[in-house]
């Protein structure tokens, strides 16, 4: 699915939110990912959504058990969360899949807090997220870098390293071909290239009409920042949960960006985070981390967390990736489907 193209003023948008003082955000100890389903794994049945909770239930309960040994015993403050994709896919109902991804949860042993849509990491309250993320990304120029290679904000690339020269450039004519080079790499590299969006024209009647669309990592890495409680918008906290008293509506658009599901839930944002996800998202995460280390994150917003954390005796990483931890299980069509005993966390 397409997206509208507007743009963002980098220079402006830093000027004008200099100027406000951020809001605090009450935070938990731990923010906990129960699950983030692509829309067609919604469509494929009860069984296929219940394998997964199955095999989440007791990461959930060691996450819990090991943020309260870190508190020194101390019961934790646990939020848990569940996204779902109505970025790339949006035909489906909440009036047919809400109720059942709760009971589904609830009948393996997990509750979920609240339950947030992927489309809201695009844009949420007529604030363009994703626009104002990537205005905020700082990529590292390599030594020697000549302007032959377009910026990240034309090209929608960012890299960790250095990349090969290109192939058609007159260099190569004279010059051997390069490897990619990681930044501060160990010993070898580890090079990774990330498109963070894709441009496409269509046509609406005979205006061409240009249509951009963020790709899972950027995404995926906004979602991250909401649950650290890292974006603020002129000073305001962006996509806060909102509780929904009536019956769920048939479009996905009409639910807030993240919804309170359970009224006594400890705070959605958090210190830290733990996402418990299938193996074939490992790369996505592989690709969040580079982005988020290219991220110039607000040092008001920082040194308000950090602060926090102090008053809690808590030592709290200034680095956004240091606060983020995974678990990555199975996948649903992996041979354990298939009988196989599940691993045990502990």
């Amino acid at each position: 699915m397409g997206r509208t193209v507007i743009t963002l003023n980098t220079a402006t948008y830093s000027e004008e939110t200099g100027q406000y003082r951020p809001r605090q955000l009450q935070l938990s100890h731990l923010s906990i990912e129960v699950g983030h389903f692509y829309m067609e794994d919604l469509l494929k049945g009860k069984d296929r959504i219940r394998a997964q909770f199955k095999r989440v239930a007791p990461w959930v309960a060691a996450a819990t058990t090991a943020a309260a040994v870190e508190l020194g015993n101390v019961k934790p403050r646990v939020s848990t969360c569940f996204l779902v994709d109505d970025y790339f896919g949006n035909d489906t109902s909440p009036a047919t899949i809400v109720d059942m991804v709760i009971s589904i949860a609830t009948e393996c042993g997990i509750t979920i807090d609240y339950l947030a849509r992927e489309a809201g990491c695009y844009v949420v309250d007529s604030v363009l997220l994703a626009e104002t993320v990537v205005a905020r990304l700082l990529p590292e120029p390599p030594v020697g870098t000549n302007g032959s290679r377009p910026p990240l904000s034309e090209s929608g690339w960012l890299c960790n390293g250095e990349r090969s020269p290109d192939t058609d450039s007159e260099a190569m004519l004279v010059q051997p071909w390069r490897a990619p080079v990681q930044f501060g790499k160990r010993n070898h590299s580890i090079f990774l290239d990330i498109e963070l969006w894709k441009d496409t024209t269509e046509r609406d009647g005979n205006k061409p009409v240009s249509r951009r669309t963020w790709s899972c990592p950027l995404l995926a890495s906004i979602w991250h920042l909401l649950r650290l409680g890292m974006l603020r918008y002129y000073g305001e906290p962006v996509a806060e949960p909102q509780q929904w008293d009536a019956d769920w509506p048939q479009r996905w658009g009409d639910l807030p960006a993240v919804t309170q599901l359970n009224p006594r839930a400890a705070p959605f944002a958090a210190f830290r985070s733990t996402s418990i996800l299938p193996h074939s998202y490992l790369e996505i995460e592989h690709a969040v981390d580079i982005i988020l280390n290219h991220f110039d994150i607000d040092e008001a917003v920082v040194e308000q967390v950090i602060e926090r954390g102090r008053r809690e005796s808590l030592t709290i990483p200034r680095e956004i990736t240091s606060r983020i931890s995974h678990v990555f299980i199975d996948d649903f069509d992996s041979p354990k489907d298939h009988g196989m005993s599940n691993a045990d966390p502990g």
